[in-house]
């Protein structure tokens, strides 16, 4: 049984600033919510409420967003706003969230190695503070099905464009079904003729304890940080690791265009918003296409 959860959110979002230069990336709202509340809301729906952020400096909004804020609670108890009363203490209740700051950005490897005291001897799920999925059961979810069944440390994936891959990380192995993989490589960034297949780590894992071990083994690589995908290599060489290609969309906020993209999708999917913000959409193309034709 999986119990507990580590979501690293620690990197500086230089790619948003000036934004992140005061917020952390993954404080920034997906219309009205913070990206790493779906993060979080994502575990609590897989059944892990024992959840450990990886934070670093400047990054105490988060802390503070699932904390309690009794002044707003009062404020909001006296104007009788049930709802947003009921939204503001859910925060604070819907798991238990753990911090721990890596004091240097040294990279996603690093970043899990300061969970070890949190997880222990147990395997644990990862999640990416600024990758969110849509999809109908959660992706934390479908590993943990996975793991359950194989005992091994699973890698969600998706398919990307292969004329793309040189952008993500990639795997290549044996497949045991259309979705489920046996790894026998992973490649960081490779060229397109060098790509195992077109399949991209999608930012969720099951990891076993060993990962540990094959962090420490593991020395600082690309930007002389320790890359999560080097310690996998040192760690299929010990057991078998599985990749699962995701039923859902993914979202990745670590760009300014992704992120503005992520926002019209999920406008259109809010009620409130889905007729008007459409129409407001169709109006742009009109006047774009009318600019374009002026030409």
């Amino acid at each position: 049984m999986i119990r507990k959860a580590v979501i690293p959110a620690a990197g500086l979002g230089t790619r948003f600033l000036p934004a992140t230069k005061a917020l952390p990336k993954e404080m920034l709202p997906i219309i009205d919510t913070p990206t790493i509340q779906y993060v979080v809301q994502e575990a609590v729906d897989s059944g892990i409420e024992d959840i450990l952020i990886i934070s670093g400096k400047g990054k105490r909004a988060m802390e503070d967003h699932f904390d309690r804020n009794f002044e707003l609670e009062a404020r909001l108890e006296e104007k009788e706003d049930e709802r947003w009363y009921n939204e503001v203490r859910r925060l604070a209740d819907m798991a238990n969230i753990h911090f721990v700051r890596q004091k240097e950005m040294n990279g996603l490897g690093d970043a899990i190695y300061y969970a070890r005291f949190h997880t222990g001897n147990e395997p644990f799920a990862v999640l990416l503070g600024d990758t969110v999925i849509n999809s109908v059961i959660p992706v934390t979810q479908q590993l943990i099905d996975i793991y359950e069944q194989y005992r091994g440390t699973v890698i969600a994936v998706e398919e990307v464009p292969h004329d793309k891959v040189s952008r993500y990380g990639v795997v290549g192995g044996r497949k045991l079904s259309d979705t489920l993989m046996e790894l026998s490589t992973l490649v960081e960034k490779p060229a397109v003729d060098k790509a195992p297949s077109n399949l991209a780590i999608a930012g969720r894992y099951i990891l076993t304890p060993q990962i540990y071990e094959a962090i420490e083994h593991t020395p600082p690589g690309k930007n002389k940080e320790i890359q999560l995908t080097d310690a996998f290599l040192y760690l299929l060489k010990r057991e078998n690791i599985y990749s699962h290609t995701i039923e859902g969309k993914r979202y990745d906020i670590g760009n300014k265009l992704d992120f503005l993209k992520t926002n019209v999708e999920f406008a259109l999917r809010r009620k409130e918003f889905a007729a008007p913000f459409a129409a407001f959409l169709k109006e742009i193309v009109r006047e774009l296409e009318a600019r374009e034709a002026g030409k």
